[in-house]
């Protein structure tokens, strides 16, 4: 991938660097899974005899500040009911403080599901599921 992205032009650190792509990427996948678990259904997939009316309702655009990639632009997901509380970036949090390790975790040491789930719960304090984390790799 950094072959290819030097092959491109691309460079890997700056405003428009490879490190802030793959950090946006990553960030907002986990997000969108953190969401689906939430709710319990992906995208456009709800039950029509769900018991809740709860589902996505857009996203919102949040600045985070990473250490590595600097400020990168994400998109949050929203529910209707406001009850959404995401893990990874937490709700007013806006300086990310160990997420690129996790990101470079995710991508390139091969760990598995349950290796990343517990290195979310030592990081973070957050629980996040295997099978989030399946969805998210």
């Amino acid at each position: 991938m950094v072959a290819e992205a030097k092959a491109r032009g691309l460079a890997l650190t700056g405003p428009d660097g490879l490190l802030k792509l793959f950090t946006k990427s990553a960030l907002e996948t986990a997000l969108n899974e953190e969401m689906t678990e939430h709710l319990g259904h992906a995208k456009n997939r709800a039950d029509p005899e769900r018991e809740t009316t709860n589902v996505r309702n857009g996203s919102r655009s949040k600045t985070v500040i990473s250490d590595a990639a600097g400020e990168v632009e994400i998109e949050v997901p929203r529910d209707r009911d406001s009850s959404f509380e995401p893990k990874i970036v937490k709700k007013r949090q806006r300086r990310l403080a160990d997420v690129d390790e996790i990101v470079m975790s995710l991508y390139a040491k091969g760990m598995t599901t349950g290796e990343i789930s517990a290195h979310f719960a030592e990081i973070y304090g957050a629980s996040v599921s295997k099978e989030t984390i399946s969805r998210i790799t």
